[in-house]
């Protein structure tokens, strides 16, 4: 028992010892990160789960024409047979005879209070099968037209689901990318900075320089570690944003490849001038289904106006005997029409269909309200990319010129005709206009797809 608990404690000491394997990281790009929002988003799981449901109550409904057959046997024993009790019509029947033959005088004859008779076997048992289906029936064909009308409108929302996940993906990349692509600048900008404090360093000690230039690289760099410390904070907490946007379990690791300039295309001019196309947007399209679910829906009260005539049919076998062994079996078969015919329902009907009428009014308003908005989103959607493609473009003259001005500076700072001073105002300046570019670069990219979004694309 010793030997086997010191063991267990060895073993426990080196399952310790022994590292965990590594968590594979999963790197996507944006298409990577829709496809994996496609097929493990809950909203979709759900979305999916309301169409199976769709396409079930179509197989409900298209039931209720087809023919129904069903089956069953019934069996009873009576214990006690029922007794009845019978009026006495054989003693008057029997003194009657006698009177009239003379035998006895005729006399006043009491019948009691009546015979007690026991009717039926103790064994009772029948099987049966019977027929029900409809033969005409106009509510029926409206409803069946109804709900395959109402599962294409469950179809369509899949796809407006689809794009405001669309959306929030997009917009969560967007971001965690230009965090990247910030926080590759910035290293950069560090890197730079730390080679310049070094040069300056050496020159120092030899006396070139001051000390305070030496004390300004340094501030200089201090504040870009600080700055990145605070970036690295944000991207965790922009990831985890796009996780959740993407159904990804926010404990598992991620990492984005790509930049902002590899998502940026040219919009044509087709996009920026052409027809609003009404019909490619999925809300739009759910709503034209609901005015024709709506319309549906009056000519279905009206149906309730038609009568319906529906056929059954019955055949069943019957055994009645004291004895399950001696009786004998009796067929019953039946068949026949039933007609129904609506003739007054206190104007339920006609305050329905009324109703109804309503609500399609209702659907065709929400439709017209829906392509006004469609409308000036498209038309702010194209005004928003032209500003910011200007705006970009002026941003990404002014890092060339923030550039080659940061490149003079530091010429002159390294052969000694330049001041520290001049040297931090243009790193500076190079800091900023990076920024700048860099967030006009994301609002272009923003912009681009908010107007493929707004056109349906």
């Amino acid at each position: 028992m010793y030997i086997r608990r010191t063991l267990s404690l060895f073993a426990l000491f080196l399952w310790f010892l022994v590292p965990l394997p590594a968590q594979d990281t999963l790197v996507i790009n944006l298409q990577g990160a829709l496809d994996y929002a496609y097929a493990h988003h809950p909203d979709l799981k759900k979305v999916a789960l309301d169409e199976a449901d769709a396409r079930w109550q179509v197989e409900e409904t298209r039931a209720i024409g087809i023919p129904h057959l069903s089956a069953g046997v019934g069996y009873q024993y009576f214990v006690d047979i029922p007794t009845q009790i019978l009026p006495d019509f054989i003693t008057p029947a029997v003194y009657g005879v006698l009177f009239q033959e003379g035998v006895i005088p005729p006399k006043q004859i009491s019948t009691g209070e009546g015979v007690p008779a026991q009717f039926g076997t103790r064994h009772n048992l029948s099987a049966k099968l019977e027929l029900q289906t409809m033969v005409a029936d106009a509510s029926y064909f409206v409803g069946l037209k109804a709900v395959r009308s109402y599962r294409q409108f469950v179809a369509q929302n899949e796809a407006v689901v689809r794009e405001q996940i669309d959306q929030k993906v997009q917009e969560a990349f967007l971001t965690v990318l230009m965090l990247k692509d910030n926080m590759a600048m910035l290293d950069k900008n560090i890197a730079s900075i730390e080679a310049l404090l070094n040069e300056t360093k050496a020159l120092y000690e030899e006396g070139f320089v001051e000390k305070l230039d030496v004390e300004r690289l340094q501030l200089s760099l201090a504040n870009l570690r600080t700055r990145r410390q605070s970036l690295v904070r944000t991207q965790e907490q922009m990831m985890n944003v796009l996780k959740i946007s993407m159904g990804y379990p926010v404990q598992d690791a991620l990492a984005v490849q790509g930049d902002l300039q590899e998502l940026w295309e040219a919009v044509g001019e087709e996009d920026l001038q052409g027809a609003i196309p009404f019909a490619a947007r999925p809300t739009w399209q759910m709503l034209q289904t609901s005015v024709q679910l709506n319309e549906l829906n009056v000519r279905l009260q009206r149906a309730g106006y038609w009568p319906g005539l529906y056929a059954f049919g019955s055949y069943s076998q019957s055994l009645y005997a004291n004895k399950l062994s001696e009786g004998n079996w009796y067929p019953t078969t039946v068949v026949g029409l039933q007609l129904k015919v609506p003739i007054f329902d206190g104007l339920q009907k006609r305050a329905k269909t009324q109703r109804a009428k309503l609500k399609v009014e209702q659907a065709r308003l929400q439709l017209e309200q829906l392509e006004e908005a469609i409308s000036l989103e498209v038309q702010n959607a194209r005004l928003n990319y032209r500003n910011a493609l200007e705006n970009w473009q002026s941003q990404k003259a002014n890092l060339e010129l923030a550039e080659h001005i940061y490149e003079l500076t530091s010429i002159k700072y390294r052969e000694g005709v330049g001041s520290s001073v001049e040297l931090i105002q243009a790193e500076q300046q190079l800091y900023m206009s990076q920024q700048n570019e860099q967030q006009a670069l994301y609002e272009l990219v923003k912009a681009q797809m908010n107007l493929k979004r707004a056109l349906g694309k």
